[in-house]
């Protein structure tokens, strides 16, 4: 066994262990982009560990099935880079109660978390507790792409949007967020370029991790400078 390698799992007669292509199977419909390589990828960085038959094939079992789907729904729709992700998955399997980065705490149980859904305007209008016109206004400050759905990430600015509101900010006062969010791409782009240029599926998984490490290490410096400024009112 290799260096690291998790011990293998125990497989009684009664353990209804998948394949890769099974896994793929059932996990593709919510996530096209998942290939062998990805799983490997991700078992690589210790965030599955499925047994091996003694021919040394992989075998899921639908525990490995759930955490996979928890991981990728984070990459996906929290966009966190997978150190971030093996910290969160560490922490429940010890029986705590992660927070991700920001405060957003999430259920350990993966249907729980945002899916990919789209929402209706009258959905999100509703949902969020705002009115038509806050959209309109976050519609207007590029805070929010217009269209005739909107996505889930969309609630989660709207909903902080009404909270802001409250305390009398208006989209119109953050109309400089989308900007700054543009040159943060630009630098995220830029430290990609070595990395991208390869166009393997390996390459591809390690450049978007790349990009959710870079994108999480900025955050954590615009909240600190945000922190450092109010100690001093």
């Amino acid at each position: 066994m290799r260096a690291g390698a998790a011990a293998p799992k125990p497989q009684g007669p009664g353990t209804n262990l998948l394949s890769i292509g099974q896994v793929l199977a059932r996990l593709s419909p919510e996530f096209p982009d998942l290939s062998p390589s990805k799983l490997r990828f991700l078992e690589e960085r210790q965030l599955v560990t499925p047994s091996r038959t003694e021919s040394g094939y992989r075998k899921f079992s639908p525990a490995d099935l759930e955490r996979l789907r928890l991981v990728l729904t984070m990459q996906r729709d929290y966009y966190l880079p997978l150190k971030v992700i093996r910290s969160y998955v560490d922490d429940l399997d010890a029986g705590r109660e992660p927070v991700l980065p920001g405060g957003l705490q999430v259920s350990a149980a993966p249907s729980m978390l945002p899916g990919g859904r789209k929402l209706t305007r009258e959905e999100l209008v509703r949902e969020s507790g705002a009115t038509p016109m806050l959209l309109n206004d976050a519609v207007s400050a590029s805070l929010i792409v217009a269209g005739d759905t909107f996505a889930e990430e969309s609630l989660v600015i709207l909903k902080s949007l009404v909270e802001l509101q409250r305390s009398g900010i208006e989209p119109r006062h953050l109309r400089g967020f989308r900007a700054a969010a543009e040159r943060e791409l630009g630098l995220i782009e830029s430290a990609l370029i070595p990395t991208a240029r390869r166009s393997d599926a390996s390459s591809r998984a390690k450049a978007l991790d790349l990009a959710r490490e870079i994108a999480a290490q900025l955050e954590l410096v615009r909240s600190s400078l945000i922190r450092s400024a109010l100690s001093r009112l």
